[in-house]
């Protein structure tokens, strides 16, 4: 008993000794510290968010506009953001689009949407609110704001004053499209030669082209019509005529309606039996009754079977 008590103190004693020499230790390190004026380190581990959110990289969007001169005289604009995402271009929905009308002595805004699940969106200008430059001019600007980490972007577009005319020709059986286009950037008729114009009809998805010509030196332009177009239960076809990226006028775009399609009922009726149909005919799913009756009869055997053995297997008697 004595003994132990006697390792205890040792113990105790040894571990006083310790304790006190690194206390002297630290004290003598401040001290030190504070004769040569030498600061102690700062605490970094809370200035490196800040550092992490300086560094951040804002979202660049990359902004295109469209001027789409229509047949009434009005102007479309269509205005397609995208950005670079993690290192993949991403179409941007849902953001704020400021379409603006740029003159000679002003900028007027026209109107705003948001951008739908493609990045684009579409303003319409009425004719009567179609305002040109003193040379003849169409300048339009969209401003598109987006989040905090996207940075605020914007596109312009100008082109020329022009319209694209186009008249239904129907000779007995045979149906054409006649195309005029005409430069109005000077306040007068001016006709565009050597322009190619494109013919398409109108479907649920995009609209198929069907034919093009090019401008002659009165701006005149004729394409043929197709016969046996599917069309509305009426017979109706829908058809467009374009201008696509010419460098002085942009985008021109026309429409008409005429009977010159094949009704298509746009009615749910109960289809044939075919093998192209949802209604299988009757020997195929006859067939098919048969096969999966005759797989699943199988495993209702063998289930019974295991059933039943495990009924005939005797019970095991205690010793």
């Amino acid at each position: 008993m004595k003994q132990r008590f006697l390792t205890m103190i040792k113990r105790c004693s040894a571990g006083l000794l310790t304790g006190g020499l690194i206390l002297a230790l630290s004290v003598n390190q401040v001290y030190a510290q504070t004769d040569t004026g030498a600061a102690p380190a700062a605490d970094t581990t809370t200035a490196a968010p800040a550092e992490e959110e300086e560094a951040v990289e804002l979202i660049s969007p990359s902004i295109e506009l469209l001027c789409i001169q229509k047949g009434d005289s009005s102007v479309d604009l269509k205005a397609t953001v995208k950005a670079k995402v993690d290192g993949k271009m991403r179409k941007l929905y849902g953001l704020k689009a400021v379409f603006y009308q740029l003159t000679d002595s002003a900028e007027t805004e026209l109107g705003t949407l948001r951008t739908d699940l493609n990045g684009i969106a579409v303003f319409n200008v009425k004719a009567d609110r179609v305002k040109a430059l003193a040379d003849g001019s169409l300048s339009y600007k969209v401003v598109v704001a987006g989040p905090k980490n996207m940075e605020e972007g914007s596109g312009e577009v100008i082109v020329k004053r022009a319209l694209l005319i186009m008249t239904p020709v129907k000779e007995g059986e045979l149906y054409s499209v006649q195309f005029r286009l005409l430069d109005l950037s000077t306040g007068e008729e001016k006709p565009v030669p050597e322009a190619t114009l494109g013919l398409f009809v109108k479907r649920s998805f995009n609209p198929l082209k069907i034919g093009e010509g090019t401008t002659d030196e009165n701006g005149d332009a004729s394409v043929e019509v197709p016969a046996g177009l599917p069309g509305d239960p009426l017979g109706n076809i829908t058809l467009l005529g374009r201008l696509d990226e010419h460098e002085t006028y942009g985008f021109l775009e026309t429409a008409s309606v005429q009977k010159w399609g094949v009704p298509v009922s746009n009615r749910i009726e109960d289809q044939p039996r075919a093998l192209w149909s949802s209604n299988p005919p009757l020997w195929m799913l006859i067939t098919f009754i048969i096969l999966m009756t005759a797989v699943w009869g199988h495993y209702a055997v063998i289930v019974y079977e295991l059933f039943r053995l495990r009924k005939e297997q005797p019970h095991a008697t205690q010793p």
